[in-house]
Order: C-alpha cells, then sequence, then structure tokens
C-alpha cells in the first residue's frame, strides 16, 4: 500500500513537469538546512526561553532519529521496489536507512514550536502547522520516503515538542534542577554513543554491492549525538558564567551581531573536522556549531551588545 502510494505520486510527479519536483526538493532542503536559523534568531534576538525550548526540542528530536535509525534499519523505498524513482540524486544523496524520517523529525519541533511561541496569531499557527504537514508530503512526493517514514516522525517530532514544553515548565518552578537533567542528558548520549558504535548491522549485498554502509549511518547518528551534547553543555555554562539576555529587536547593533553570528553558524558546517575520524569528526563538528549558538556567540553579545532588551 505504501509502495503504490509512492508509485502514485511518482506518475504525479510525471505529469507535473519540471516545476513542482525542484520546488519540493528547495523546500526539504531549507528544513534540514535553513529552518534551524529560525530559533537561533529567537534566542539570541527575542527569547533566550522560547530559542532554548525549540532549540533542545529540535535536538533531542534528531538524537532520537539516529538512534531509531540505527535500531529498526528500514531501507529506502527504492530498495524495497525498484520501481520506485526518486526524484533528483536522491539515491546519491538519501543514504542510509528510511525510517523514521529526519527532515520532519526536525522540522515538526522548529515549525511547530514556533506555532506555540507566537499562538496568539493564527494566520501565523495556520502557517506553522501547513510548513510541517508540507515537509511530511514533499518528501513522499519525492519519492524518499514513505507515508509510515513521514507519519512516524512528525508524530515523534510533535512528542518531543509537548514533552519539551513540560520539562521547561518544570525547570521553570524548580530551576535548581536543571542540572539533574543536563546530566542525564549527557548520560543519555554516551550510552547511546555506545550502542551506536557497537550493536550490529545488516551486511545485506546486492550484485556485490553493500545495500547500506552503517558506517554512514553512524555517522548521521553521531552526529545527532553531537548536536544534543553541544547544547547540553553550551546551555550548563552560559547558566552558570554568562546568563545573558537577547538583544531585543530594537538594539540594531545587536542585530547586525546577530546576523553576523547566523552566517557563522552555516559555515561552521564547513569546520575541517576529518582528523578526528569520519565518527569523532561528524560529532565534534555539529557538537561545536550547536555550542556556539547556546554559549560562545551568546557571550559575543554580551560583550558588544550591552543595551539588551529581550527576555
Amino acid at each position: 500500500m505504501d509502495i503504490e502510494y509512492l508509485l502514485w505520486l511518482q506518475n504525479l510527479r510525471d505529469v507535473a513537469g519540471d516545476f513542482w519536483p525542484p520546488l519540493m526538493e528547495a523546500f526539504s532542503y531549507f528544513t534540514v538546512r535553513g529552518l534551524i536559523v529560525v530559533p537561533v534568531f529567537l534566542y539570541w534576538s527575542i527569547s533566550r526561553r522560547a530559542g532554548l525550548y525549540i532549540l533542545f526540542s529540535q535536538g533531542l528530536s534528531e538524537f532520537i532519529n539516529g538512534v531509531l535509525k540505527i535500531t529498526f534499519c528500514i531501507y529506502r523505498p527504492w530498495i524495497r521496489d525498484p520501481r520506485v524513482k526518486p526524484f533528483g540524486n536522491a539515491i546519491e544523496t538519501a543514504t542510509g536507512y528510511s525510517f523514521p524520517s529526519g527532515h520532519t523529525m526536525r522540522a515538526a519541533p522548529i515549525w511547530g514550536g514556533t506555532a506555540v511561541v507566537f499562538k496568539k496569531y493564527r494566520w501565523f499557527v495556520g502557517l506553522m502547522i501547513f510548513g510541517i504537514l508540507l515537509t511530511a508530503f514533499a518528501r513522499n512526493y519525492l519519492g524518499v520516503h514513505t507515508p509510515q517514514d513521514v507519519v512516524v516522525g512528525t508524530t515523534l517530532g510533535l512528542c518531543v515538542l509537548y514533552v519539551m514544553s513540560k520539562i521547561f515548565a518544570y525547570l521553570e518552578k524548580n530551576p535548581d534542577k536543571e542540572n539533574l537533567f543536563l546530566i542525564s542528558g549527557l548520560v543519555i548520549v554516551a550510552i547511546a554513543l555506545v550502542y551506536i558504535t557497537y550493536k550490529p548491522y545488516p551486511m545485506d549485498y546486492v550484485d556485490g554491492k553493500l545495500l547500506v554502509d552503517p558506517r554512514s549511518m553512524m555517522r548521521d547518528a553521531y552526529k545527532n549525538s553531537g548536536i544534543l551534547a553541544g547544547m547540553i553543555i553550551g546551555r550548563y555554562l552560559e547558566k552558570r558564567f554568562i546568563n545573558f539576555k537577547p538583544t531585543g529587536l530594537k538594539n540594531f547593533k545587536g542585530l547586525i551581531f546577530v546576523v553576523i553570528g547566523a552566517v557563522i553558524f552555516i559555515y561552521l558546517r564547513k569546520l575541517p573536522t576529518g582528523f578526528l575520524g569520519k565518527l569523532w569528526g561528524r560529532f565534534a563538528s555539529d557538537f561545536i556549531r550547536y555550542f556556539f549558538v547556546i554559549f560562545i556567540w551568546p557571550v559575543v553579545l554580551k560583550i558588544f551588545c550591552n543595551d539588551n532588551s529581550g527576555r
């Protein structure tokens, strides 16, 4: 049934011509590359609490996604059925396992969290919900995920967002308990890294070619673990030593620094960490990027943008 749905979308894609598929692909790319700038901007400029809420929801969701993918080891649709022809170069770029969808597990907490933060604007909430649904549909439309991949991914992403809202509400009333949550998070990341490294992986070959290289999936899982670890340690240090306030939207100098920080954050993806090895290099790369967001750039903002008016 799921493959038949993808084949139906594939026929629809062929009929639609050259306009819609690249648009869907660009939107999918935005969900994993550009969308993260939204909570970063929120954290640095408007509301530290709201920004942390979305960032940690996204980080935890991606971490869970990495662990689940290497646990279930479900192959991509075109491996399961060669009739499925994904759009573009997805066969080269969408490597690894399929379930659950990483795009939806990143998009759901960011789109959804932004909707929660600005819930008084109904039109905006509707736009955010549309973004979640379009992300899920785009992954099916492009032929890179089955319906169950995106449904479960979206559902889990929203569940993480809900659980994180409860944790943040609890910590607001019990701030002395935050370190316990942060330490617990690091312990969970450490346990996950051991699991990722030593669990058995399927080694299925077709025509002498390995269907999925476990190392590629391990790299992704290490990357997601680095995201969450960078956030956790960054949050501890920020809370302990800085306690910065967002620059505020009326602080022009602050906004300039926020834009500069966002550009640096984007280009930190190219930071040369390969000397650490393929696994720890990926871990370090994303650890540094999110440590930069949570701790390093707030230090810069506090030093150079002292007329903070955010909250």
